[in-house]
C-alpha cells in the first residue's frame, strides 16, 4: 500500500524572468522612477484632453496672473499665465512632448550605436578595438555641450536636429562601458563553454554575451534619457532647438528669466519639471541597475 500513497511534487521554481520581475517590484526607485515616467507619458500622448487650454492661445489682458493658489489668482489658470497670457500650465504639459521625444529616440539610437561598437570593439579587439578605442577617446575630448550647440547651428533648428546631435556626441558613452563589459564577459567560463561546443563568433557574441550585458545597458539607457532632456533644455534655452511657438521646457525657463520679477512661477514651473523628469530617469537607472544586476542583488 505505501506504493499506492501520493506523494506531492515540489513547487516548480520561479522563472529567471519572473524573479527579475519580482526584483524591479521590490526595487523603490524603480517604482518612484518608473511611475513618474509613465505619469509623464500619459500626460504627453493625452495632452490635449488633459491640458486645461490651448498652449498657444494669448491673451495679453491676462498676462502674469498668478497661480490660483495665491491671491489675485484666477481659478481657470492653475499655475497662472506668462507675460502674453498663456496658460502655464497646459504649455508645461504640452512641452513633456518634445522632452519625452528626444530623450526615448536620442537615447535609443545612441544606444544603438554605441552598443554595436562596444561589442565589436571588445570581442574582436586588434585593430578593430584600437580604431573604436581611439575615435572614442578623440570624440570625447570635445566638450559635449559646445559641440550639440555647434552641430545644432550647422543642421539648423528642429527637434530632428536636436536628436541627431544628442546621438552624435553621446554612443560615445554606450561604447566604453559595453566594450569593458564585453572584455569582461569575455574572460567568463560559459563563453569557453560556448566556443566549446562550436558556436560561431557572432552568435557567441549576441546570443550569449550581449543578454549578459543588457542589464547594465538598460541602466545606461535611463541615465542617458535624463542627459537628453537637460541636452533639449538648454537648446531650447537658447533658441536652437524647435520653433518659439511651440511650448518647451528650456524656452518657457528662458521666458520666465525675462519676467523673474513680474512672473516667478513662469520661471519655476519649468524648473520644478526638469528637475523632477531628470531625478526619475536617474532613479530609475540606478532602480534598474541593482535589481537587475545579480551582483548587487547579493
Amino acid at each position: 500500500m505505501a506504493e499506492l500513497a501520493v506523494t506531492g511534487t515540489a513547487p516548480k521554481p520561479p522563472s529567471r524572468n519572473a524573479r527579475r520581475l519580482r526584483s524591479l517590484l521590490c526595487e523603490p526607485k524603480v517604482i518612484f522612477g518608473g511611475g513618474f515616467i509613465l505619469l509623464l507619458i500619459v500626460l504627453a500622448v493625452f495632452a490635449p484632453f488633459i491640458a486645461p487650454k490651448d498652449p498657444l492661445e494669448q491673451d495679453l489682458m491676462a498676462g502674469t496672473l498668478p497661480p490660483s493658489w495665491m491671491e489675485g489668482g484666477d481659478p481657470g489658470f492653475f499655475f497662472g499665465t506668462d507675460d502674453l497670457g498663456r496658460d502655464v500650465l497646459s504649455r508645461l504639459i504640452f512641452g513633456s512632448r518634445i522632452a519625452l521625444i528626444v530623450a526615448f529616440v536620442a537615447a535609443g539610437l545612441a544606444a544603438l550605436i554605441g552598443t554595436l561598437l562596444g561589442l565589436l570593439a571588445g570581442w574582436y579587439g586588434g585593430w578593430a578595438d584600437k580604431l573604436i578605442s581611439r575615435l572614442v577617446d578623440i570624440w570625447m575630448a570635445f566638450p559635449p555641450v559646445l559641440l550639440s550647440i555647434l552641430l545644432v547651428a550647422v543642421f539648423g533648428s528642429g527637434v530632428h536636429s536636436v536628436i541627431a546631435a544628442i546621438v552624435i556626441i553621446d554612443w560615445t558613452r554606450f561604447c566604453r562601458v559595453v566594450r569593458a563589459e564585453t572584455q569582461a564577459q569575455a574572460q567568463m567560463d560559459y563563453v569557453t563553454a560556448a566556443r566549446t561546443i562550436g558556436f560561431s563568433r557572432l552568435t557567441i557574441l549576441f546570443s550569449e554575451i550581449l543578454p549578459n550585458v543588457a542589464p547594465v545597458l538598460i541602466a545606461l539607457v535611463s541615465l542617458e534619457m535624463g542627459i537628453a532632456v537637460i541636452v533639449e533644455a538648454i537648446l531650447s534655452f537658447v533658441g536652437l532647438s524647435v520653433s518659439s511657438d511651440t511650448p518647451t521646457w528650456g524656452g518657457m525657463i528662458a521666458q520666465g528669466r525675462q519676467i523673474i520679477y513680474e512672473g516667478w512661477w513662469v520661471l519655476l514651473a519649468p524648473l520644478i519639471a526638469l528637475f523632477a523628469t531628470v531625478l526619475a530617469f536617474n532613479q530609475l537607472g540606478d532602480g534598474l541597475r541593482r535589481a537587475l544586476d545579480p551582483v548587487m542583488r547579493r
